[in-house]
């Protein structure tokens, strides 16, 4: 989980908002990063502040890396070369730089004591419950971001949390909406369902002598079997370049020495208390006396200090454990406890120790000295650490090269290939416009493998950078043309489909008049199916449309039947045959999952209609060429 994700799920309604509204790759208060563009490639401007075709680029790029590690890189690409892809992008960024103009209004910042303060909070940040400085560099390397940027964002997510929360959180829902919410949402309908299908009908669809041909005409691209290359090609990599590089004894040995710090454990102590509150100074002195009461009882007798720990201590997260703390290390108890335990040995009880909770009587009971980890127990560790820094190190260094040799000897990838020990792989028939298997589902190798150069003249294709340490370039050595197949060869699949379509029309038909007929209380040969409950909250998996439809329906007079149309497949019939209303909504276990759904749901539109406010006191213009315009 990254520092971002912490700050988004750090509130309880603020987040949906974040998520909604901040993509994870916005730079909307990152301004100094990207200012220098040109003006021409503005994509939108929103009061006085412009969004660019890079900002937008590096958007669209960085929510694709993000989405192939969720998915664990099965991602359709062209998903995100798509014009609705590039308006969501925009419209999100659009929405961030309201929100930045709103926060500097408001004078929302966050101070270097305050982010400071939020980092070392962090617990996967911590070690051994203190700050570590390792840890939280290695968080901003695998952001591929510098410091000062990847502060500037962490700034920008915790400003938008004050802006956001006022709002997202100030809205109220009403107890009595919310209660006639939950009754519909809890009432049971009790219901059959006859389902009319098209195959049923097929026998009865008879299609005119030229409708197989006319559809043929008029849908041909249908039939078009696309423009489709085999190719092969080679993947460098940051992770291969770090497998090839195996560190040396020596360079472990040095490695170790000059971090002997990252390897150390620091000395630990284990310790119970019993704990006789103070609260003040009026009660200091009985807290007092009754500390030395139990005190004088554990030096008589010191194998009973877990019992009278248990008896008296008031300390509620250690009296029923004997008073034990655990092991701790300096800096996780309140210094004059803290100086306490660290100045005694093993088995010692000492005297009273006053601290801001009262008076304590403590014992050691276990000392780990500062240990240093020997260099065995660490070494796979330190060989992998080189092998990494090594294989990023290749990698920026092979980057540029590996791309000038595809581009120079663009005739053949073998001396790419043999240059940095790469394998040349082969692909199997690759269409034009198709999912594609990675490396090939990145929009733009893709289209470099379709372009002419590489198509006419089997040149190698420009490295692309399909993934974050990931450079691919590939060849050309097969093509076929786009083609139509013949008529003849889809004739079945036409006629298939023509008789399918005129079949549901029929079922359709014939559904509508069977409910006419129900409704009129005729009786009617149908097969119901077994008898099921439903909710609003519960559907059973039907579609939308028909839960719609059955809770529409009037239940004062059972039963009652509805239908709903499905085009392509059919009709359904359903017969109401009981409601049931809500009954003791407030001990329903699903009551409380519902409520805070309506909640959620009423601060949405409440937030909604306040980004509402800030687009319209916002002009806002969007350049539609550029942003259909795509990377070059």
């Amino acid at each position: 989980m990254s520092m971002f994700d912490i700050v988004r799920n750090n509130k309880r309604i603020t987040q949906i908002f974040l998520v909604l509204i901040t993509l994870p790759f916005a730079f909307w208060g990152v301004e100094s990063y990207v200012r220098n563009v040109d003006s021409d490639n503005e994509v939108a401007r929103v009061g006085g502040a412009k969004i660019t075709q890079q900002e937008l680029q590096a958007a669209l790029r960085e929510q694709q890396d993000r989405a192939r590690a969720q998915l664990g890189g099965k991602l359709d690409m062209a998903l995100f070369d798509s014009p609705q892809m590039r308006r969501v992008v925009l419209d999100s960024l659009i929405t961030q730089r309201l929100l930045a103009e709103q926060a500097r209004k408001a004078k929302m910042a966050v101070g270097d004591a305050q982010l400071a303060q939020f980092i070392a909070s962090v617990p996967s940040l911590q070690e051994n419950g203190k700050f570590s400085k390792e840890r939280y560099e290695a968080l901003v390397a695998n952001q591929g971001m510098s410091k000062e940027a990847f502060e500037a964002r962490l700034r920008q997510d915790l400003a938008m949390q004050q802006l956001t929360l006022p709002v997202s959180e100030g809205g109220i829902a009403g107890q009595a909406a919310a209660g006639r919410w939950l009754a519909t949402q809890l009432e049971l309908r009790e219901v059959s369902e006859a389902a009319l299908y098209p195959d049923a009908y097929s026998k009865q669809v008879t299609l005119a002598a030229d409708a197989i041909q006319k559809y043929y005409d008029d849908n041909r691209k249908q039939f078009e079997l696309p423009e489709q290359v085999r190719a092969e090609f080679v993947v460098l990599s940051r992770d291969a370049l770090a497998v090839q590089g195996a560190p040396g004894d020596e360079e472990i040995k040095a490695a170790y020495k000059a971090n002997e710090a990252r390897y150390k454990s620091p000395e630990m102590r284990r310790a119970s208390h019993i704990l006789i509150k103070a609260g003040s100074e009026a009660e200091a002195k009985a807290a007092q006396d009754k500390a030395e009461g139990i005190l004088a009882q554990v030096k008589k007798n010191p194998a009973d200090f877990a019992r009278l720990a248990r008896q008296h201590s008031q300390d509620p997260g250690s009296a029923e454990k004997g008073g034990d703390l655990d092991w701790f290390t300096r800096g996780a108890m309140v210094k004059v406890f803290e100086d306490s335990v660290f100045g005694m040995k093993e088995g010692q009880i000492s005297e009273l120790v006053r601290s801001d909770f009262g008076f304590h009587i403590i014992r050691v009971s276990g000392v780990r000295p500062e240990r240093l980890k020997p260099l065995e127990e660490v070494r796979a560790e330190i060989a992998a650490e080189l092998k990494r820094d090594a294989g990023n190190k290749k990698y920026v260094e092979a980057a540029e090269a590996f791309g000038n040799t595809v581009y120079e000897q663009s005739d053949s990838l073998k001396p790419a290939a043999e240059k940095w020990k790469l394998d040349v792989k082969q692909t199997s028939w690759l269409a034009k416009g198709a999912k594609l298997a990675p490396p090939f589902d990145n929009a733009k190798l893709a289209a470099a493998l379709f372009a002419d150069d590489a198509v006419k003249n089997k040149r190698n294709t420009e490295a692309v950078e399909v993934a974050s340490g990931i450079l691919v370039s590939a060849r050309v050595l097969e093509h076929k043309a786009a083609s139509v197949q013949p008529l003849e060869a889809v004739k079945a699949e036409v006629e298939k489909r023509l008789v399918l379509e005129e079949a549901a029309k029929l079922a359709i038909k014939d559904g509508e008049a069977k409910l006419a007929q129900l409704q009129k209380g005729e009786t009617v040969a149908l097969k119901w199916s077994a008898t099921q409950g439903l909710r609003r909250s519960e559907p059973q998996g039907l579609a939308p449309d028909s839960v719609r439809a059955i809770f529409a329906a009037d239940a004062a007079r059972l039963p009652a039947y509805v239908g709903t149309a499905h085009p392509g497949k059919g009709y359904a019939l359903y017969r109401i045959s009981a409601v049931k209303a809500a009954q003791d909504i407030a001990k329903d276990p699903r009551a409380a999952a519902l409520r805070q759904a309506y909640v959620r749901a009423v601060a949405e539109e409440e937030f909604a209609a306040w980004l509402a406010s800030l687009r319209a006191s916002h002009p806002v213009t969007i350049n539609k060429a550029m942003l259909e315009a795509r990377e070059k």
